[in-house]
């Protein structure tokens, strides 16, 4: 399992499965696998989220990168709930820097990488493809725990385990070039490959096509425009 940007100007057709929200760290990590030379087919969901623009915003950036394919599927995570991107629950506001990383907030989705990936691994074997890009962080993050890197460790050895092109030995990557990166990083990442940050949508909380804020993504998203000395094309509601 690569969990690194390795040989970023590698040249080659072969086919890998984005996870695309439409924020801006799947964003980035499409544009560094369309740097590696990869055919990329994007999945985004849509899960029931409050935050439904980011799939408006994905369409866009599926088609500006010009991937292969976009599949939008629907899982419908608002049925069983347990989250206030799921629900009617406030939206924590303005926390960055309180508490520890061993809270989990209420914005966290029960399962949601997992099922996501699954959904990825699922369409990978269907179109012959090794690798599966995704952009989860353990930097700058809320303190969710299907982010961390022992959870992609553990997931890469289910898939290898439980996949018709895992029993046949057949190698399965999947790359999370983030992992290690502070927003700041990803920012000036993405900014060295061209990305258009204006395309991206991050809040979780938004007022039609505003930005809240004060969201714990807004928040963590201003802190890095601010630290790469860059100004946030995102548009705010205040």
């Amino acid at each position: 399992m690569e969990h690194n940007e390795q040989n970023t100007m590698r040249q080659t057709t072969a086919k890998a499965v984005v996870l695309l929200s439409g924020g801006l760290d799947s964003t980035t990590v499409l544009a560094i696998a369309r740097a590696q030379g990869f055919s990329c087919y994007c999945l985004s969901f849509h899960y029931g989220q409050r935050q439904e623009v980011e799939l408006e915003r994905a369409g866009k950036i599926a088609r500006h990168f010009q991937a292969a394919g976009h599949l939008v599927l629907r899982v419908e995570l608002d049925a069983i709930g347990g989250s206030a991107l799921t629900g009617s629950s406030a939206v924590p506001r303005d926390r960055v820097g309180q508490g520890n990383k061993n809270d989990i907030p209420s914005t966290y989705v029960p399962g949601r990488n997992i099922i996501f990936l699954a959904h990825a691994l699922s369409w990978a074997e269907v179109l012959g493809a090794a690798d599966i890009f995704l952009g989860i962080n353990a930097i700058d993050y809320s303190g969710y725990p299907d982010c961390r890197p022992e959870f992609l460790t553990a997931f890469a050895h289910m898939a290898k385990l439980g996949t018709k092109a895992g029993v046949q030995g057949k190698q399965l990557l999947f790359h999370a070039p983030l992992q290690y990166l502070s927003k700041k990083e990803i920012i000036l990442r993405g900014v060295a490959l061209g990305v258009d940050y204006a395309m991206t949508h991050s809040c979780y909380d938004p007022v039609g096509e505003l930005a809240c804020g004060h969201c714990d993504a807004c928040l963590l998203r201003l802190q890095g425009f601010r630290e790469a000395g860059l100004e946030d094309p995102a548009r705010y509601a205040r």
